[in-house]
C-alpha cells in the first residue's frame, strides 16, 4: 500500500477530506485527525489504540506495526504501509471515524451499510 491507496479507502468514510498535520499529508475529519504519513519510515499513524492493544499488535505483526518513543504515552500504534492491508487498515480507519463523526453521520454510514 502507499498513501493515495489510503487516501482512497477513506474515501468511503464521510466527511473525511486530505489535510496536514506537522507538515505531511494527513486526514481529517470535522477537523480531528484521522491519521496522517510518516514519510521519515512510510508509515501512517492509527489512533485510538489502547496501549495494551498496541503491545499485541506489535508482538503478534512486527512486520507492520511498531512504535517509537515519542508516541509512549499516547494511544497509536504506527503501520508500514508497504506491509499493511486494506482490510486491516479500514477497520482502523473506521474505529477512528466512528469516534470522530457525528452521530447523524454514523448513523446514516450504518444504515445505508447495514441494509
Amino acid at each position: 500500500m502507499n498513501w493515495e491507496d489510503v487516501v482512497r479507502l477513506a474515501a468511503d468514510l464521510p466527511g473525511a477530506e486530505l489535510s496536514t498535520s506537522y507538515g505531511t499529508p494527513a486526514l481529517k475529519v470535522r477537523g480531528r485527525l484521522l491519521t496522517r504519513l510518516r514519510p521519515e519510515d512510510d508509515s501512517i499513524t492509527l489512533h485510538d489504540v489502547p496501549i495494551d492493544e498496541r503491545a499485541m499488535l506489535i508482538e503478534a505483526d512486527p512486520a507492520v506495526f511498531h512504535t517509537t518513543p515519542h508516541y509512549a504515552d499516547y494511544p497509536i500504534v504506527l503501520a508500514r504501509l508497504g506491509a499493511l492491508s486494506p482490510e486491516v487498515l479500514m477497520r482502523f480507519l473506521e474505529r477512528r471515524w466512528r469516534g470522530c463523526a457525528s452521530k447523524r453521520a454514523v448513523k446514516a454510514f450504518d444504515e445505508v451499510r447495514f441494509q
